[in-house]
């Protein structure tokens, strides 16, 4: 037994399960043996950066007990190899994207369902689209029959100071709402993704619904990207 690890998931599903909040815990470079020893002490959910590695680790991860989201960047030419392994994804940031996962969802026979990851911070180095083009993207999404809009996600930069980000958690929670508001064919928003190791308590005060950790659980890993 993993004492270290254990007690580590048993103090995260505390601060957020136990409160309503789902914990992803993203498994980026965490090899199988160790995901499902984190299953075993109480994770549900499990969040993939890479497809490859995603199709790596699949048939060797405990399945019978959890979801499996994919929270990375998605290539278009991805998409089919892990339509028919994931149930949420998160990185969502066109249009093209999103026909591309209706196409092959129609195949497989079903309805993915997906966030939209917001550019809340407005940075060019990061992904999502920007948030005044966000309602005409949700009502072109809105048309297609195999997916469903469930929420929104946002990954703001490290935070420097404690509390930092929480004027970008509070403008994709105005997001939400706002889009919520205008009543759009389809369209109901329940999810905010939002919130990792460093911020995470910072993005459930302002709103979040899931949150992705992964250093918190699993230690550092040897990887730079956040």
């Amino acid at each position: 037994m993993n004492t270290d690890l254990k007690q580590r998931i048993e103090s995260l599903l505390e601060e957020t399960e136990n409160k309503g909040v789902r914990l992803v815990a993203a498994t980026k470079t965490v090899c199988p043996e160790i995901i499902n020893e984190a299953v075993s002490y109480g994770i549900k959910t499990i969040g993939e950066n890479r497809v490859q590695e995603l199709l790596e680790k699949y048939d060797k991860i405990d399945k019978r007990n959890i979801e499996i989201h994919f929270i990375g960047k998605l290539q278009t030419n991805k998409v089919k190899y892990i339509i028919d392994k994931v149930d949420l994804i998160h990185s969502v940031d066109s249009l093209k994207l999103g026909q591309v996962i209706n196409k092959y969802a129609a195949e497989y026979g079903k309805i993915q369902e997906i966030l939209i990851e917001v550019n809340v911070s407005g940075e060019e180095t990061k992904g999502g689209i920007a948030p005044d083009e966000l309602e005409q993207l949700l009502v072109s999404l809105s048309k297609l029959d195999n997916i469903k809009v469930r929420g929104l996600m946002c990954i703001p930069s490290v935070e420097k100071i404690p509390g930092e980000n929480k004027r970008f958690f509070d403008l994709l929670y105005k997001l939400l709402v706002d889009n919520n508001n205008k009543n759009i064919d389809n369209i109901y928003m329940d999810i905010l993704s939002m919130g990792m190791s460093g911020d995470y308590l910072t993005a459930i005060s302002s709103g979040a619904t899931m949150v992705r950790v992964g250093t918190k659980i699993f230690g550092q890993r040897n990887y730079t990207e956040v």
